[in-house]
């Protein structure tokens, strides 16, 4: 017959040695520390993961160099990612002028420069230069109106690309000496590093007080700064 025998339910349970219960009650402090530490820990990783996804470094999005057309004050801010020679930075460069009549004083718009296509560092820096005049944004208008005439199958002509802003009112001399200036080189180095900083593969690139767009489109870029106008006012 086997020596192992039950206790008797009824039969009290033995005390625990003094020692024995400084060692318990040790245990489960321990646990609890590590389980607060865990539960501290899941938080913030959960808060972490709460914020918008996809939010732009504000960093890298602070284009304080950067040209900027609108109210100093809108609520609203477009950071474009562009390049001139990009056919559909031409297409989409109206419907934001669009956006920002219909919405007057709620809406300002940063530029920043990115040089995909072959040749359009060039024109990049005409654009660069011509804030020395003080005519980027009719520069920048005039060129992106007249891409066909001066980027063929996207391809940078530079002096096809000097004629058609012959309009604009610039000292075209004047311009070219300026484009190799070191304050140019300095801002187009400042884009490009951003734009890698912030992923930008692609022109254009649009941030909507600071968040990008979840998929490419019109109708994505109307939605969203639509929703950042409803929130803002």
């Amino acid at each position: 017959m086997s020596r192992k025998t039950k206790r008797n339910r009824t039969e009290p349970e033995p005390p625990v040695p003094q020692d024995r219960r400084g060692i318990v009650v040790g245990s489960v402090v321990v646990l609890l520390l590590v389980f607060l530490a865990a539960t501290l820990l899941y938080r913030k990783e959960t808060a972490q993961s709460s914020q918008p996804a996809g939010s732009a470094s504000l960093a890298a999005l602070a284009s304080e160099h950067s040209p900027t057309l609108g109210d100093a004050s809108a609520k609203v801010h477009i950071v474009e990612f562009l390049d001139p020679a990009c056919e559909t930075c031409a297409l989409f460069f109206p419907l934001v002028k669009q956006l920002m009549a219909e919405n007057p004083n709620r809406i300002r718009l940063s530029t920043r420069h990115v040089a995909f296509h072959e040749g359009s560092e060039y024109v990049v820096r005409m654009l660069e230069a011509s804030r020395k005049q003080d005519r980027y944004w009719q520069t920048l208008e005039a060129l992106l109106a007249s891409q066909e005439r001066w980027a063929p199958h996207h391809t940078v002509q530079p002096e096809l690309a000097l004629q058609v802003i012959a309009d604009v009112e610039l000292n075209v001399d004047q311009l070219v000496a300026d484009m190799n200036a070191r304050e140019v080189s300095q801002r187009m180095e400042r884009d490009l590093n951003d734009a890698a900083a912030l992923k930008v593969t692609a022109t254009p690139e649009y941030f909507v007080n600071g968040r990008p767009l979840p998929a490419f489109g019109q109708q994505q870029l109307l939605d969203l700064v639509r929703e950042e106008l409803q929130t803002a006012y």
